[in-house]
């Protein structure tokens, strides 16, 4: 007869399973996790600054002004008969504009050499009487006040002689003057008067008003300018050294493409605004720069620097200073806050607070935070002959380019 198990049996071995399992459990959860994967240090281009000789130059903006200009206006009145040139021809000096009738002009030159003739007569008549009777002597002789009035006879007809032949210069002018004439050579205007109507020569400027000549060849380029460039125009000029060189880029244009020279300073600064009226001059043998058109101009300053040159796309804006990137030599970025200066082709002048041991940042920049660690892989900084600006690009007024 076989013993029965107690019933307590098969609770004692479940709680035995359950247990090791717990205790399996215990020991699974219990051990610690393995640490996480570090996140790797992001990657930027960087690289030194390169250095560059630049020329800087200061910006202006001026328009141009024709070396000279005049209004042709007559100097007789009468009625215009003909018109000798096209409405925005190139003139030369001399050449005839316009027709004045000249009829009455010749008639009355006509009648002043008649009075030159009949002065000329009298006084021909009047010497002879004087000659007759101023080699007399003894009875022959006649009275002093006889001698006296032949004399004085001949002295004012010289002198009617002489007022008639002034007429007659007169009256030559009158008629050279009917043939209105360019006086300086140029670019003439359109007519302001046309054939068959009346003008008048009289009240000097407040004459008629024909047309207008601007020379072109050279031309002028005025602007005001600050008192430090009249100061070093004033030293330059005391040193003999030659005028500074200009360039001017009109408003369709990239490039500055029209070169001159300064010309000329006023003899004052305007208290106001502290600047100085200055004058450039330029070639114009095509007539092509017109007066009245602006244009941006931009002056040599201080010749030929050397300047630390990085991308400008690298130089950003922290509140009122600029900064670049910097990587150390332990990887950890830092920013160093700079004194910028002009572009050039694309790159941007730095004129303090960057070495030419500093590696700049040149991508990436929202990865490159001050004070992270990054990994740096070498780029490269090229000038551009046509640069795109950047989004932070910063405004400047003063331009360089590189010397040659």
């Amino acid at each position: 007869m076989k013993r029965s198990r107690p019933a307590t049996f098969p609770l004692v071995i479940g709680a035995a399973v359950v247990l090791a399992a717990a205790g399996a459990g215990w020991v699974y959860f219990g051990r610690s996790a393995p640490a996480a994967a570090a996140m790797p240090a992001p990657t930027v281009q960087a690289t030194y600054p390169i250095t560059r000789q630049v020329t800087q130059w200061d910006d202006y903006v001026g328009r141009f002004a024709p070396i000279r200009s005049v209004e042709v206006r007559p100097r007789v009145s009468g009625a215009i008969t003909a018109i000798h040139f096209r409405d925005g021809d190139h003139v030369r000096s001399g050449q005839p504009l316009f027709t004045i009738d000249p009829r009455p002009y010749r008639a009355a030159l006509a009648e002043a050499q008649a009075d030159v003739a009949s002065a000329s007569s009298a006084l021909q008549l009047a010497r002879a009487d004087y000659a007759r009777v101023a080699g007399l002597t003894g009875d022959e002789a006649i009275a002093d006040a006889e001698v006296d009035a032949r004399r004085a006879r001949v002295r004012s007809a010289s002198a009617a002689l002489a007022s008639a032949q002034a007429r007659v210069r007169s009256r030559a002018l009158d008629v050279e003057f009917a043939t209105v004439r360019a006086p300086i050579s140029g670019r003439i205007s359109d007519r302001r008067i046309d054939a068959g109507n009346l003008v008048s020569g009289e009240g000097g400027a407040n004459a008629t008003l024909l047309t207008t000549i601007n020379a072109l060849d050279p031309i002028y380029f005025d602007f005001d300018a600050s008192e430090a460039l009249f100061l070093k125009a004033q030293r330059d000029r005391k040193e003999g050294r030659a005028p500074a060189a200009v360039q001017v880029r009109l408003q369709d244009e990239t490039g500055y493409a029209h070169e001159g020279t300064l010309d000329f300073t006023d003899n004052g600064l305007d208290p106001r605004s502290g600047t100085i009226r200055v004058r450039a001059r330029f070639a114009n043998p095509d007539g092509f720069l017109t007066p009245g058109m602006f244009g941006n101009m931009r002056l040599a300053t201080g010749g030929t620097v050397k300047a630390l040159l990085v991308p400008d796309a690298a130089v950003h804006a922290d509140q009122a200073r600029r900064i670049v990137l910097t990587v150390g030599k332990d990887g950890t970025v830092a920013a160093k806050p700079v004194e910028v200066g002009p572009l050039v082709d694309g790159l941007r002048v730095i004129r303090s607070g960057l070495s030419a041991q500093d590696m700049v940042v040149l991508s990436n920049f929202q990865m490159a935070a001050p004070g992270t660690k990054v990994q740096v892989r070498r780029g490269t900084i090229k000038p551009s002959a046509t640069p795109k600006p950047a989004t932070d690009s910063i405004p400047m007024a003063a331009q360089a380019t590189l010397a040659n």
